[in-house]
């Protein structure tokens, strides 16, 4: 499968991550890591960016994470214009940062830094996927 499936707006079918979207399917969030040196990738690489080598694996991003920053969009980039306002997050998940939406059922003034989130897969329109974090 190619990563036509990920996200609202796809902009490219191919990757050499397309995995991520099967971790997607099945429930799961997944970034990389390199074997070599031991570095954790969220979103996926395909090849270190330290070592650089080309042998990264698969890992979960599981359990909770804590919310780390968070801003509130009002301004929708192409494909997006629709879905403001919405919350972009970043949470740090045992050393794995995630970059990801906050799920809008959380109100705005309940979000704090350092709440604790979990990963979750988001079912999107059209048979699409993505992910989104949400409150523990």
């Amino acid at each position: 499968m190619g990563f036509e499936k990920f996200g609202r707006v796809s902009f490219t079918a191919q990757t050499k991550v397309g995995n991520f979207v099967d971790y997607l399917e099945k429930g799961e969030l997944a970034g990389t890591k390199c074997p070599k040196c031991g570095r954790k990738y969220f979103p996926p690489r395909a090849d270190c960016s330290w070592c650089p080598d080309s042998t990264v694996a698969w890992i979960k991003i599981e359990g909770t994470g804590k919310l780390v920053s968070f801003t509130r969009v009002h301004y929708g980039p192409t494909g997006f214009e629709d879905d403001v306002p919405y919350t972009l997050a970043l949470a740090d998940f045992n050393g794995v940062k995630v970059f990801g939406r906050l799920s809008k059922d959380l109100d705005e003034g309940q979000t704090k830094v350092g709440m604790e989130v979990k990963a979750v897969t988001a079912f999107l329109p059209g048979g699409q996927l993505s992910y989104e974090l949400v409150p523990v």
